[in-house]
């Protein structure tokens, strides 16, 4: 199968944040996927690395991303660049959502939290 619907993001475990896998897996990519998540008003992403490189889109709300100790504010039509194992947190900082779609050159994904355990995702990558 080479189309695919493009799902809303549904609730997960962790507070504040909804996720769709757009591309991943069991869409037949080994190299690469795409996620869509919702981050609702002053809710964050734990901080967490991932083992590939991340390019973030935005297309709703405003955010900041936390990295080395440096806050970097984001909004629509922002991208942000994360090279390979840079610690990061993502926080929704406006009054709506924050819309992200995230393409991560791995499929699946492993996230680590700062001490280096694995993060088991609640979600399929």
């Amino acid at each position: 199968m080479y189309v695919h619907e493009q799902t809303n993001p549904a609730v997960t475990p962790m507070p504040g944040l909804s996720h769709s896998t757009w591309a991943g897996q069991d869409e037949g990519m080994s190299q690469l996927s795409v996620w869509r998540q919702s981050i609702g008003p002053g809710a964050a992403t734990p901080p967490h690395r991932h083992d590939c490189d991340e390019i973030i889109i935005c297309s709703g709300g405003k955010g900041e991303v936390h990295i080395a100790g440096a806050v970097h504010a984001f909004e629509a039509r922002s991208n942000l660049t994360l090279p390979r194992n840079v610690l990061h947190q993502i926080f929704s900082v406006g009054d709506r959502a924050l819309e992200i779609v995230g393409i991560l050159a791995a499929s699946p994904v492993d996230v680590f939290l700062p001490d280096g355990q694995k993060i088991d995702l609640p979600w399929r990558t």
